[in-house]
């Protein structure tokens, strides 16, 4: 990792206290930037970390703490009512989606008409349905996203955005018919799509710490999403530097 800036950056919606990270090269300014949505798991030092790596491509990065307070659930039981609590409640979600990309815009690091929304797992159904709902960003990208969670009425997406799913061709919560339809509904919105569809891979694929059922660790699918990843956002934010090897 190189030289770098890092702090939290409180901020707030609907009276409920937010923490997010911010990570840039240091002692710049007017960056593109990637809004960073975390996983089911919360923000805590994996997802920071990540915002690191990506931070040394030449973004201004901005983790989200869509729980609020920093919450780091650790079980199902905990997890649950969080999805749920936001899934239920499409305006509330995405208002914490858009109280994250204000507060980014605001860092002098960033430039606030360059960004980017980029999610694991539950934060990369929010990067969809952010970019669904007409959130302004320029794209997004979702990786091992639940895309049973997406709506599938793409009538006011944002205007222009490019999306990139990568998802296993073995998850239960984005089966084949699932990606189907969030595609044609895609198509139908006009909204320029790519897909990374990867094979023997289920959910949460990127998570050294999955092993169940549904989700799994696949190192090589993991590897492949990172390169897709960081070449879809040097073509849509473009300055930064390539991805290392």
């Amino acid at each position: 990792m190189s030289d770098q800036v890092s702090r939290d950056v409180p901020y707030t919606h609907d009276g409920t206290r937010m923490i997010g990270h911010l990570c840039a090269p240091a002692a710049s300014e007017g960056l593109p930037v990637v809004l960073l949505v975390h996983d089911a798991f919360g923000l805590g030092d994996e997802m920071i970390a990540t915002a690191g790596r990506i931070a040394d491509l030449g973004y201004a990065v901005f983790a989200a703490d869509l729980w609020g307070d920093r919450t780091l659930p650790r079980t199902h039981a905990e997890i649950g009512p969080l999805m749920a609590g936001l899934a239920g409640d499409r305006p509330r979600w995405m208002a914490r989606v858009e109280a994250a990309r204000v507060a980014a815009a605001g860092q002098p690091e960033a430039d606030a008409s360059a960004i980017a929304v980029l999610g694991y797992c539950f934060g990369g159904s929010t990067a969809l349905e952010y970019v669904r709902t007409g959130g302004e960003v320029r794209g997004a990208v979702s990786i091992h996203g639940g895309l049973d969670t997406v709506e599938l009425d793409w009538s006011a997406p944002t205007p222009g955005a490019s999306v990139l799913l990568c998802t296993g061709a073995d998850d239960p919560m984005a089966t084949l018919g699932t990606l189907a339809r969030l595609r044609t509904a895609m198509s139908a919105a006009g909204v320029e799509w790519e897909v990374d569809l990867y094979g023997a891979t289920k959910h949460a694929f990127t998570n050294p710490r999955a092993a169940s059922d549904d989700a799994a660790y696949n190192p090589r699918s993991a590897a492949r999403a990172w390169e897709s990843s960081t070449g879809f956002l040097r073509a849509l934010l473009p300055g930064t530097r390539p991805a290392p090897r």
